[in-house]
């Protein structure tokens, strides 16, 4: 049986950094009274789940069956700028997330799952095929609407608040410089 961190619904539930563009790590945090559960995850992911989150209230925004308001963007009130609280220990690296609506309570379920050790030692070739074991730990999150908007766009302005993008390749460029794989010593030619 797996431990869950359950929150439902967080007094504060975030997505921030640590460290320098190009350094960062990226964390989920989660906290109500006194528990509060930090969990590491990658760049994309921050982005792919602040996407998700947006398109969902949209999809039940655009439905009109939730018996609750759905705001179309983050209520003011609910934006939260302040930095990650103190300390940060990481319970686990994120792997799989789930995100689903629940009509019943008219909240976002966010669900995050560990990656399985098998998957960072990686299956040997050739064995049979690679079966997710059950998860040691979970975080589920069940929050309004208007905290979902809220965290969607705090989860966009982190993702976007690093290193700036090359405007012919379109990879980050560091402070040291960047080696633009559109520049490679070749001249363009207009045709």
């Amino acid at each position: 049986m797996p431990v869950i961190h359950e929150f439902d619904p967080p007094e504060r539930f975030v997505v921030g950094t640590v460290g320098e563009p190009g350094a960062r790590t990226f964390f989920i945090q989660a906290r109500a009274g006194a528990r509060m559960v930090s969990v590491a995850l990658e760049k994309q992911q921050v982005a792919a789940l602040a996407e998700r989150v947006d398109e969902l209230l949209d999809q039940v925004l655009d439905d009109g069956s939730s018996g609750t308001i759905v705001p179309a963007l983050a209520p003011h009130d609910l934006d939260d700028q302040d930095p990650l609280e103190q300390p940060i220990e990481e319970e686990f690296r994120a792997g799989t997330m789930t995100l689903s609506w629940d009509p019943n309570i008219s909240r976002v379920v966010i669900e995050v799952f560990p990656i399985p050790d098998e998957m960072v030692e990686g299956p040997e070739a050739g064995d049979e095929p690679f079966e997710e074991p059950e998860p040691d730990e979970v975080l589920l999150v069940r929050i309004t609407p208007g905290t979902a908007r809220a965290f969607a766009l705090r989860a966009g302005r982190v993702v976007e608040a690093g290193r700036p993008s090359c405007p012919f390749c379109g990879g980050p460029i560091d402070p040291a410089g960047h080696l633009c794989v559109r520049a490679n010593g070749h001249r363009r030619r207009e045709a």
